[in-house]
Formats: structure tokens, C-alpha cells, sequence
């Protein structure tokens, strides 16, 4: 499976602190896995975008969306990685026009294209950090005898959104793809938050929609009208056919 989406840690009373991943078979059959304990996971467990990777699992219990796994966390192993010259080829088809396309399809992952996106961000309130803050506490001392010990998470002072429109209408979701915040963190360690949402601004205003842009969404098991954006992936529109069909 090459994996598109790695959405922002959650924490979790029971697991500590989860990440949804979610990609596709090469045979484009969408598989969400979960529960992801991913700052756990070393060596060649620790997956990347675009990264193969196999697993073993079973069915959730209570989620009953198609595309759910409940993966065996031990089992995860990197196989290699998707060309980039592949990916237009395995991705395009599986393009919908919206959300509600691919509601009317049974499904509850997709890639959708969007027109006239436009990348911001709004400062959170101190309120808003400092409970994001004493959530991740909370879930950084959930962790096993036998588990590695981590930092809690330190929650991005932004809330980063996209407004967008697609064949549904106009749209504004709230960015939930954890390497766009991982993108602000890491330039502003380099230089300064007005730097990184410089750069951000650049990457997702100018340069992914110049290249070609396709979000990842996902809905919620228990909300299945409620979609949110879970990836923002740079992928050209395939021009040359279809080689995996």
C-alpha cells in the first residue's frame, strides 16, 4: 500500500496518542489504518507519504467503514517506495468530484481536486493551546511498561485551513494533514514562525497548485456527512494514460 495521509496525532485514553494513516493498494483499493501509535515506531516501521508499506490486520469492531483496518502495530514494515513518475498513473482514476461524489459511491476516503484553493491560517487562542497542551500531557503518560517514552506533543499555535471549490460548490475545511504542521514546526526551528508561514504560504498558494494539487479526505465513523482534510498532496494531472489499468 502507498501510504498518502498521516493526519495529526489525536491523544487517546486508551492508546495515548493516535495517528489515522490512510493510502491505497496498487490495485486502488483505499485501506485506513488504525490505531497508529506512529511516534513509536522506529526503523523500518516509521513510514513516510508516498512509502509501501505492508501490514497485517483485522476488522475494526466498531468502525464499519469499508476502507477500515485495525492494524497490528508490530507488523508494519517499509517495502520501498511509489515513484513519482507512478503516482499520477495510480491516483488519477481515483479522483471524485467531491465529497458528496463519493458518498454516493460508498466510500469514505477520496481524492479530490480543488479549484481556486487558497492555503490559511489563524493564530489560536491561549485557551486553545493550553488545552491542546494538557490533552497531549494526558496521553504522553498513557503509554505501556514495555513502551518507549516520549515528549508529549507540542500543538501548532495555528489553525492552518484551505478554502476550495470543487463540483459540490464552495468549501472551507480546517487542515488536518500532520506534515503541513510538521512544515511549520520544522521552519520555524530553522528561523521563525513569520518565515515558516511564509514558506507555507508559497508551498500551498503558488508552487502545489502550479504543479498540480489533489487533497485527501476522509469522513468520520460516527459523523459520516462530516469530512475533513487529512493530506494535501503535490500530484501533476496525468497526461499519458493510464499504465496500471
Amino acid at each position: 500500500m502507498a501510504i498518502l495521509v498521516k493526519a495529526l496525532p489525536q491523544p487517546s485514553s486508551r492508546y495515548g496518542e493516535t495517528v489515522c494513516c490512510a493510502g491505497v493498494t496498487l490495485d486502488r483499493q483505499w485501506k485506513r489504518l488504525y490505531p497508529v501509535r506512529f511516534r513509536h515506531l522506529t526503523g523500518d516501521s516509521a513510514f513516510k507519504r508516498w512509502d509501501l508499506v505492508s501490514y497485517d490486520y483485522g476488522r475494526p469492531k466498531q468502525d464499519m467503514r469499508q476502507e477500515s483496518c485495525h492494524v497490528h502495530e508490530e507488523s508494519i514494515q517499509v517495502d520501498g517506495k511509489l515513484d513519482e513518475k507512478a503516482r499520477a498513473r495510480l491516483l488519477s482514476p481515483l479522483i471524485v468530484g467531491s465529497a458528496e461524489d463519493a458518498m454516493s459511491r460508498g466510500q469514505s476516503l477520496a481524492l479530490v481536486r480543488p479549484r481556486n484553493p487558497r492555503f490559511r491560517w489563524k493564530a489560536k487562542s491561549p485557551g486553545v493551546i493550553e488545552a491542546e497542551k494538557a490533552a497531549f500531557a494526558r496521553a504522553a503518560r498513557q503509554i505501556g511498561m514495555f513502551d518507549q517514552h516520549l515528549a508529549a506533543m507540542e500543538p501548532t499555535p495555528y489553525h492552518f485551513g484551505f478554502s476550495f471549490e470543487d463540483s459540490a460548490g464552495k468549501h472551507t475545511y480546517q487542515c488536518g494533514d500532520w506534515e503541513a504542521h510538521a512544515m511549520f514546526w520544522n521552519e520555524s526551528r530553522r528561523s521563525n514562525a513569520a518565515k515558516a508561514l511564509a514558506w507555507m504560504d508559497a508551498t500551498f498558494n503558488e508552487t502545489y497548485p502550479k504543479a498540480g494539487m489533489v487533497f485527501a479526505i476522509g469522513n468520520q465513523a460516527k459523523r459520516p456527512k462530516t469530512w475533513q482534510l487529512l493530506g494535501v498532496l503535490k500530484l501533476p494531472e496525468e497526461k499519458q494514460g493510464d499504465l496500471f489499468g
